[in-house]
């Protein structure tokens, strides 16, 4: 049996969806904090147990009869989230599964300037120590993530950030997809090769997409780290937060999340979906 855990949440739910489509709803189980909320799943024939990252026997209780466990990262930052994965990585093992995949990052490193690629690279070192098969998918930067660092730029027609670098940004679809075709069919030792759209794009490059898609000029302005983190701290973001989301344009600079490789489009056979596409799906949605 293939396990999912967090399949309430985006990809999760979205990995879910493209199993049901390859492997019979019986072979499939998820592990979820609100077995509520996936009561539809279990209608479709998906196996639904309860499955919390701080309470290890609901895990073991989740997993079990596991042949693969997909650990969905926690979301969690810091020892709080390393705990939560090294308690999922013990459980799976505990359950007898075969191998653990884990969603990962392209930019997974222990001395990255962006705080949640340091969590990845922990969770993977975990894996390894496991003494467990793994396959760790080193999933493109969310092209969501760009969504987000818009902020009010179509609004007020100023894109403010720092400095920055160019960065895969990819679909949660492409990758939801991807996991479930590695799921259906293992086909990776350790790291995936980089799961990437197509295209590296930088903040200029968004912002004359953003142009191109909303039919009016976003300006791209250029601030410091400085000026960046007091801008985010003034609109009420923690110290800790807003340190994080100048991280991102820290490693970026570094060339961190540039690399695109060809590996996700031959995993879903088709070219991966374009930042146009997930921006002009995202404005849709706002204006319907």
């Amino acid at each position: 049996m293939i396990i999912v855990t967090g399949a309430n949440g985006q990809l999760g739910r979205a990995v879910v969806e493209g199993l049901l489509k390859r492997v019979p709803a019986e072979r499939i189980g998820v592990s979820v904090r609100d077995p509520n909320q996936a009561q539809d799943l279990q209608e479709r024939g998906v196996r639904v147990r309860r499955g919390d990252f701080d309470d290890a026997e609901s895990l073991r209780r989740a997993f079990e009869g596991a042949s693969q466990v997909l650990i969905i990262s926690s979301g969690t930052l810091g020892e709080a989230g390393i705990r939560h994965h090294r308690t999922a990585i013990e459980a799976a093992k505990k359950s007898g599964a075969d191998r653990v995949l884990y969603t990962s990052h392209m930019g997974s490193s222990p001395t990255s300037r962006f705080a949640p690629m340091i969590h990845h690279a922990a969770t993977e070192q975990l894996l390894g120590d496991s003494g467990m098969a793994f396959t760790s998918l080193r999933n493109g930067f969310y092209a969501a993530s760009a969504l987000m660092l818009l902020g009010d730029a179509l609004r007020t027609g100023e894109l403010i950030a720092p400095e920055d670098g160019p960065v895969a940004w990819t679909a949660h679809a492409d990758l939801a997809e991807a996991a479930a075709a590695i799921l259906s069919e293992p086909q990776f030792d350790g790291p995936t090769p980089n799961l990437t759209a197509s295209e590296a794009i930088d903040m200029e490059g968004i912002a004359a997409i953003a142009s191109e898609v909303a039919g009016r000029t976003i300006r791209r302005i250029v601030v410091s780290d400085e000026e960046y983190r007091d801008r985010l701290r003034s609109q009420g973001l923690p110290e800790a937060r807003a340190a994080m989301l100048t991280g991102i344009f820290q490693a970026s600079r570094q060339g961190d999340f540039a690399q695109v490789d060809p590996a996700l489009a031959n995993l879903i056979g088709r070219p991966p979906i374009h930042f146009r596409e997930v921006l002009k799906e995202s404005m849709d949605r706002q204006s319907s």
